[in-house]
Order: structure tokens, then C-alpha cells, then sequence
């Protein structure tokens, strides 16, 4: 599955490049992750739990930068694995500055197999739109934070380009609830039919 998306960003391109370079900014950025620790130049170890769909999945994996252009380009690689699947996949990210402004843009190639892989290409693929504009978003908002003015007097208000994603614990119960309502379905549905 592919993924494209851009952003706008009011710093210089070299600002831009440092951060997509920095560990801590890195892992501030991927969703639910844990660790995230240098292991050689351009690799990390890092473990990350989020929710699809009814499951919880912890993916420890490797992500490596490739094709490192400075100040340009470079590729995200990243391989993981969990109890129920594993992902794969690329990220390919540019920066153009433009009259001041950098715009970072972004090619997101993955797959995924297992379990996981079974909840449907459907949920799948938004689980992945929500995670990757939520790396990127996220990124944004550390790099370059959207000021939002007021009036004169009034502070500045700093807003975010997207919301931070929890596992969303009413999920975990109504999955539960539907689960064991289908269960008890099943039940009484065999013991009525004898």
C-alpha cells in the first residue's frame, strides 16, 4: 500500500534536516513508541504499541535511514514484529525550500502480515493513513508549532496539526462486549436448537 502527503514548514530546510535527524524528535513522533534507541549511525531499535482495530500489537523492529541526500532526502526504512503479524515498509522523505519555507513531503510504501493482516485491507489502510499523517503531523508540530493569534493583548495560542493517539480504552471494552455477546448468542442458540 502507498501513502503520499506533504507539509509546509516556516523554518529552513537545514532546521528541518537536523530534526529529522535526532533521535528524541524521532521518537516523540511515532505512535505509541516506547523506545526508540540508536543502535548504529543510521539505526534504531525501536518498540511501539498501538491499537488495530480489536488488537493491542507491540512491534519491536529495526528502522534504518538510507539514501541520505543532506539537506534533501532520505528513505525511513523500518521492519517490525509482534505477536499477531508483522510490518514492513519505507518512507520516502524530500525537503524543497520555497521563498522561506520548507515543504517536506513524503512516499509511504508498507505491508503487513499475520493475524493482523487479516482485520481487512480496509482497516488496515486507515489504521496506516491515521499513523503516518500522525508521524509527519506530529513532526511538524515539534519542528515548526502552529501559532494561532488572537488579538494584540491577548498570548499566543500554540495549536496542533493533529491529536495526540491513545489506545483508546472504550474501544477495548465494546470489542469485548461484542465479543462475548456473539459467544452467548452462539450458546443459547445451540442449546435452543437440540
Amino acid at each position: 500500500m502507498k501513502l503520499t502527503g506533504s507539509y509546509k514548514l516556516n523554518v529552513k530546510k537545514e532546521v528541518v534536516w537536523q530534526a529529522l535527524n535526532d533521535a528524541n524528535i524521532l521518537k516523540q513522533c511515532i505512535p505509541g513508541c516506547e523506545s526508540f534507541e540508536k543502535e548504529e549511525n543510521n539505526v534504531f531499535n525501536a518498540t511501539a504499541t498501538n491499537q488495530i482495530g480489536p488488537m493491542n500489537a507491540t512491534f519491536s523492529g529495526r528502522v534504518t535511514l538510507l539514501n541520505i541526500k543532506e539537506n534533501e532526502s532520505y528513505t525511513i526504512s523500518g521492519e517490525g514484529q509482534s505477536s499477531v503479524g508483522f510490518a514492513n515498509g519505507n518512507a520516502n522523505v524530500k525537503l524543497v525550500e520555497e521563498n522561506g519555507l520548507t515543504i517536506l513531503t513524503y512516499e509511504i510504501d508498507f505491508n503487513i502480515g499475520g493475524k493482523v493482516a487479516q482485520l481487512g485491507s480496509r482497516l488496515i489502510n486507515g489504521v496506516a493513513k491515521k499513523m503516518s499523517d500522525y508521524f509527519f503531523g506530529r513532526f511538524s508540530d515539534v519542528v515548526d508549532p502552529v501559532n494561532k493569534d488572537q488579538k494584540q493583548t491577548d498570548p499566543v495560542i500554540k495549536e496542533n496539526r493533529v491529536k495526540e493517539l491513545k489506545s483508546n480504552f472504550l474501544n477495548k471494552y465494546i470489542y469485548s462486549a461484542i465479543i462475548i455477546s456473539i459467544l452467548l448468542l452462539v450458546v443459547i442458540f445451540y442449546f435452543v436448537s437440540r
